[in-house]
């Protein structure tokens, strides 16, 4: 397995590499920044998992990821980062990372998260995915979860409902239900009420 690894932080790098060429046997590179990691696949070709640091230079958000994705040619490329958090998590999983690998998580699982994520899986921490999951049951429907994700993004009625295949009536209407059981206001509103309570 052929991992390129790249983050700012020197520990954190190395460590990360260490783990994966003594427990996983992987062949590691690593880079300190996007644009050094981006030269490395150029001229070494893609790898089988590229794990970029969400905040390093050159990353500017997930504009980091979208190009090293286009670069590695279409091999896994996943996020690391330093703030577990699900709105971010999310994010990144929407924007096609194989993976949101928190800096925190043990060395062990750090090894199996990139084992899965190199043979085609998606990779998200369980506790992440366990308390969104158990925060959004019983109160929204799946829908409304899905709008109110929308709304969390920032994105119009009609945007939402390009997105979910819906009408725009249809979304307004999820809105005005999803926003009187939060006891919500208005949409911003309950965006703070759905990010308070770890809803998306």
């Amino acid at each position: 397995m052929r991992v390129r690894v790249a983050d700012d932080h020197d520990l954190v790098r190395e460590t990360i590499a260490a783990f994966l060429a003594a427990e996983a046997e992987a062949e590691v590179v690593t880079a300190g920044n996007l644009g050094d990691a981006l030269d490395e696949v150029a001229l070494r070709g893609a790898f089988d998992l590229v794990l970029l640091d969400y905040n390093m230079p050159g990353m500017n958000g997930l504009d980091g990821l979208s190009k090293m994705r286009g670069a590695n040619g279409g091999k896994p490329v996943a996020i690391l980062s330093g703030t577990a958090t699900r709105a971010l998590a999310e994010e990144v999983l929407s924007a096609g990372a194989a993976g949101f690998v928190p800096k925190t998580l043990a060395s062990k699982s750090m090894v199996s998260a990139a084992r899965f994520m190199a043979a085609g899986e998606v990779y998200a921490p369980f506790q992440l995915v366990r308390d969104r999951d158990e925060a959004a049951a019983g109160l929204l429907t799946a829908r409304e979860t899905d709008v109110l994700r929308g709304i969390c993004r920032g994105q119009s009625n009609k945007e939402i409902a390009l997105d979910h295949d819906l009408h725009e009536a249809t979304v307004k209407l999820h809105v005005k239900t999803l926003s009187r059981k939060l006891a919500a206001k208005n949409r911003t509103h309950a965006a703070m009420i759905a990010r308070d309570r770890n809803l998306v």
